[in-house]
């Protein structure tokens, strides 16, 4: 029998054996144990260090001056959900657009998602527990809840009408036979002053190329309202594609007017669309290119902003878009020129689901 020191293994190619002595094991054991317990150091380090940072921010973001938020819903102002770390991480804020990456003022009302105009709101929450719930409350000038309504899953988009008559919810679900965009939503529209719905946009007539259409996979998300009562655009995805569509409310249809648009939002004159639009070439994981459609040419203009961006964009008046890309806490607010000339800038950080406040539009 061969001793220890002698005992003979194979090369990592099956090549000729090689000898591996006692000493050569100690001293692997060894390394070993080292990098191992340096590993855990680095980690237990990396876990002191983000420890550290999110009581700095927290720290911070309570001792940050705050404003008063009667005397903000005075003055020409931006809604967002703050995402700042801290107690008032996920509450409603207020920021006047005189100085958007300044104080805010606070409102003590947790959204998932939110969405204002001068005449109320409608703010999508989540319950989470070993059960999560859901909710829509809708929301007073003042921007507290006044009415709760149903929803029926995990928020994505929220909007209301100009003078708040009409709120509007999508949220993600599940149960749905059908994954072709690789999730199901549920979008619905209420009537803010009684609360009760328009149903699921599903169950609209839609007229696709002039013909009525019917499929089982139709999913619509991003609804953005019109000046009246009446009409909304949205996004209608059936058979791989996204198309979209104006929708009128007393006659429960939707028509679809231009295809690869995803999540609209309707300028303050009523003529043009903001949209993402998936681009052939990006990652799959960032897909997303953001354009402006003109509804009287169906001409669409790319916008200088080069990263990819997942949200459904906000006006700041005729000449601007706002939307969110990820930030060092949450999400941070850039704003972009609609006519594709100029470069993005940050103008808020720490916030999502802008509303600005303080002029007359006819959409949003």
């Amino acid at each position: 029998m061969s001793k220890p020191e002698d005992r003979r293994g194979e090369g990592a190619a099956g090549g000729a054996p090689v000898r591996i002595g006692r000493g050569r094991v100690v001293a692997f054991a060894v390394i070993a144990v080292l990098v191992i317990a340096g590993g855990g150091t680095y980690v237990l380090r990396a876990a002191r260090q983000s420890d550290a940072a999110v009581a700095a921010a927290a720290a911070s973001e309570s001792a940050t001056p705050r404003l008063d938020a009667a005397a903000v819903l005075t003055v020409p102002h931006l809604v967002v959900r703050n995402t700042a770390l801290g107690p008032s991480n996920g509450e409603i804020a207020l920021v006047p657009l005189s100085n958007p990456g300044g104080p805010r003022a606070l409102v003590d009302v947790r959204c998932e998602r939110v969405y204002s105009v001068a005449a109320g709101g409608f703010c999508l929450t989540a319950h989470r527990g070993v059960v999560t719930t859901y909710q829509g409350r809708l929301l007073g000038p003042d921007l507290h809840p006044v009415r709760d309504v149903k929803i029926v899953g995990g928020p994505s988009r929220a909007r209301v009408s100009a003078d708040a008559t009409r709120a509007a919810s999508t949220v993600f679900v599940s149960g749905h036979s059908y994954m072709d965009t690789g999730f199901s939503t549920v979008t619905e529209i209420v009537d803010a002053r009684s609360g009760k719905g328009f149903g699921n946009l599903e169950t609209f007539r839609i007229v696709k190329d002039g013909r009525a259409y019917r499929a089982a996979d139709v999913n619509f998300w991003g609804v953005t309202f019109a000046a009246d009562d009446r009409t909304f655009y949205a996004t209608l995805a059936t058979k791989g594609r996204t198309y979209l569509v104006r929708g009128d409310l007393r006659s429960h249809t939707v028509t679809t007017l231009h295809t690869d648009v995803e999540c609209p939002s309707l300028s303050p004159d009523g003529t043009r669309v903001a949209f993402k639009k998936r681009v052939k070439g990006l990652p799959k994981d960032a897909p997303w290119h953001l354009y402006v459609l003109d509804l009287r040419t169906m001409r669409e203009t790319p916008l200088a902003e080069p990263r990819s961006v997942d949200d459904q964009a906000v006006w700041r008046d005729a000449h601007t878009i706002v939307y969110a890309l990820p930030g060092d806490y949450g999400a941070d607010l850039y704003q972009v020129p609609a006519d594709g000339t100029g470069r993005a800038r940050r103008i808020s950080p720490a916030a999502v689901s802008p509303a600005y406040l303080g002029r007359q539009r006819p959409g949003a």
